[in-house]
C-alpha cells in the first residue's frame, strides 16, 4: 500500500486539486492530510474512503506535520511506501502506478527523490548538492545528468516530494522538530545516510509544483526561518570553521540589502538572533 501524506497550512483549495490528480490512479493507495490549521474547517470537507484526516491542534511546522502522519502510518503499516508531497503539486496521470513499481523494483533505496517540474516544464528540482567543506547546500535544477540511469544517489532530496519506503527502518522515521520550516528534508536525509540508508532520485516518477504558493504569503517570514534552519543545518552537518564563515556571509547580505530592502534585512538579523539564542541557550526560539 501507499499513503500520500500532505501537511494542510491554509491550503485546502490546493489539497482539492492534488487530490483530484491522484484520484486519476487505479493503485490502492490512502492520502492522509495533516491539519496544521486548526482554524481551517473546510479541509474537512475532504475526507472520504481514501482520505484521512488527522488534526495536529496547532502548527506542527512541516516537520512536525509529517512527523505525526508518518507514526500514524508506520503503526498501521511498517511495511508501507509513504510519498511526502507538497499540496501545491500535482501528479500527472499514471504516475502513482510508476512510483509504487518503482519503489517495489529499488528496495534498497529507503530514501526517493523525484524530478519536480514548474507549470512550464522548467526543472525546480533533480537531485541535492552538499559540499560539508563549504557549506553549500542547493538543489540541481538540470536533470541531464539523470539521463543515462535509473536512477542516481544524491545527498538530500527535497520534502517537496519524497518517498520513503518504510520496511527499511526498523523503527519510524522521523523529521527532527528544531527545523520548523526549511532544511528539515535536509538535514533528514544527512541524519539517515550516516545510518547507512541510500538515497536516490529518479527522473521516471516526476510532479509538477508552483513554487512559493504558499510560503509567498509571508516572504519576511520565509526568510527568518530559512536563515535559522540553515544555520541550524549547518551546525549540524558542517564544521565550526564553515558555520562562522557562513555566518559572516549572512551578516553581510543583511547589511548590503539594508537600505534596499529593509524588511529583508531585519527577517535575517531576526533569524540570526534566534539561532544565537539557541546556541547560548538564552531560550528557545518562538516558532509559532
Amino acid at each position: 500500500m501507499i499513503y500520500l501524506i500532505t501537511v494542510n497550512y491554509q491550503s485546502r483549495d490546493l489539497i482539492a486539486r492534488l487530490l483530484a490528480s491522484v484520484e486519476l490512479s487505479s493503485s490502492e493507495y490512502q492520502f492522509i492530510i495533516v491539519n496544521n490549521s486548526p482554524e481551517d474547517q473546510a479541509v474537512q470537507t475532504l475526507a472520504g474512503d481514501r482520505v484521512h484526516l488527522l488534526k495536529a491542534g496547532q502548527n506542527l511546522g512541516f516537520g512536525g506535520g509529517c512527523n505525526l502522519a508518518l507514526q500514524w502510518v508506520y503503526e498501521r503499516d511498517p511495511g508501507a511506501i509513504a510519498w511526502l508531497i507538497n499540496p501545491d503539486t500535482l501528479l500527472p496521470k499514471g504516475m502513482l502506478e510508476t512510483a509504487t513499481q518503482f519503489c517495489l523494483n529499488h528496495p534498497e533505496l529507503s530514501i526517493l527523490g523525484t524530478v519536480i517540474l514548474e507549470p512550464d516544464g522548467a526543472v525546480w528540482f533533480a537531485g541535492g548538492e552538499f559540499n560539508p567543506m563549504t557549506g553549500r547546500i542547493v538543489a540541481q535544477t538540470d536533470d541531464r545528468p539523470l539521463t543515462a540511469a535509473v536512477y542516481q544517489e544524491t545527498p538530500w532530496v527535497t520534502g517537496c516530494s519524497l518517498l520513503l519506503n518504510l520496511r527499511n527502518f526498523p523503527i519510524c522515521p522521523y523529521f527532527d522538530q528544531e527545523f520548523f520550516l526549511y532544511y528539515e528534508d535536509f538535514d533528514f536525509c544527512r541524519r539517515y545516510a550516516q545510518q547507512g540508508h541510500r538515497i536516490g532520485v529518479t527522473q521516471h516518477i516526476q510532479v509538477i509544483h508552483a513554487p512559493s504558493s504558499i510560503t509567498s504569503r509571508h516572504p519576511a517570514l520565509k526568510v527568518q526561518h530559512s536563515t535559522y534552519s540553515y544555520l541550524l543545518a549547518l551546525e549540524r552537518h558542517t564544521s565550526r570553521w564553515v558555520l562562522g564563515y557562513r555566518l559572516g556571509r549572512i551578516l553581510g547580505r543583511a547589511l548590503r540589502v539594508s537600505m534596499t530592502e529593509p524588511e529583508t534585512a531585519i527577517a535575517i538579523i531576526k533569524g540570526v538572533v534566534r539561532y544565537g539564542k539557541r546556541v547560548s541557550g538564552f531560550g528557545q526560539p518562538n516558532l509559532y
